[in-house]
């Protein structure tokens, strides 16, 4: 088994049905290829709402099976793992969702799923040693077990509960966390805590995480490297200062201006008339940007672009031929 990469995404596609009877196939993810070398790093995914980036997350985490293509992580196929090939993977990937009163049953105490995850994946027996592994995970995100213990989800705040899911990924000691969306319904408060938490990790533990976000401030803060997606293909991929700083695809131009000044955030949502997401910009058989692009061309509208190398990143744009 080669484990040059820790995540080999390659040539995947989701497509679903849509309009009567789904008839109308539209890819949300399309043909999308990136790897993640076997090193702690932050990697993120960045687009607006519908662009793929949750799709393509979901399936990096095996819950949702690709219509083509192939994802590897440290070189065995995610969606074709036996039982005992499954475990390993549960240890070695965790998630954390956008909202995290819906990771938990709001019957349930959220202590049992810290015991379960601890009697489940690290198939341990003995009580205070379970104890010892949840005080630990829940200590790091600044928690502790007498806090939570015997309480249901509603009896903690929107920042409280995503500790105790972060805390709850954590206890396998993954090599790799996908963080979809983690801080977007937390407090601007709380978010900047969950990111350095994110921070700390890859350097104490050598935790990757895949950053799944809309938010470009956040990216920057915290990432890597970085892929920008629009409609369900990458259109920029590369170190995430490069991406975001050069901006070399129209689109990144675009997404990095609309961002507001400091202070003029109500300016800022009068003045950004973001287009809508229509099923025909997925189904184009050129450039999806083609339509608003300033550049466009006829090639652009026909043609899809590969990407082109460009130094460290790689462009989805003929600008760059």
């Amino acid at each position: 088994m080669s484990e040059e990469n820790l995540l080999q995404v390659e040539d995947v596609s989701k497509i679903y049905g849509y309009g009567f009877l789904g008839r109308v196939k539209f890819p949300a993810v399309d043909h999308v290829t990136l790897s993640m070398e076997n090193k702690p790093k932050i990697f993120t995914i960045a687009g607006e709402s519908g662009c793929g980036k949750t799709t393509l997350a979901r399936m990096m985490l095996g819950m949702v099976k690709p219509t083509a293509g192939t994802i590897l992580y440290r070189g065995k196929n995610v969606h074709n793992l036996k039982s005992k090939d499954r475990t390993w993977f549960l240890r070695e990937v965790q998630a954390i969702f956008q909202d995290p009163f819906d990771t938990f049953n709001p019957l349930k105490r959220v202590d049992t799923y810290l015991y379960e995850t601890a009697s489940n994946l690290l198939k341990l027996k003995n009580d205070e040693e379970i104890r010892g592994k949840i005080e630990e995970a829940l200590r790091f995100t600044g928690l502790s077990l007498e806090e939570i213990t015997g309480k249901y989800p509603n009896e903690f705040s929107g920042g409280q509960i995503q500790r105790v899911s972060i805390a709850r990924a954590l206890l396998p000691k993954p090599r790799l966390i996908v963080a979809d969306e983690p801080v977007s319904m937390v407090d601007a408060s709380i978010r900047i805590n969950i990111l350095n938490m994110f921070k700390a990790l890859l350097t104490k533990t050598g935790t990757s995480f895949i950053y799944i976000t809309h938010d470009l401030a956040t990216a920057y803060y915290i990432s890597d490297e970085i892929a920008i997606m629009y409609r369900g293909m990458i259109v920029e991929i590369g170190p995430a200062e490069k991406v975001l700083l050069k901006r070399h695809h129209p689109y990144t131009q675009a997404l990095v201006k609309s961002l507001p000044e400091p202070g003029k955030k109500e300016e800022w949502k009068t003045r950004v008339n973001a287009p809508g997401m229509e099923i025909k910009e997925f189904l184009s058989p050129g450039c999806k940007y083609a339509d608003i692009c300033p550049h466009k061309t006829e090639r652009c509208v026909k043609e899809k672009p590969p990407l082109f190398e460009i130094g460290d990143v790689k462009v989805a744009c003929w600008l760059y031929e």
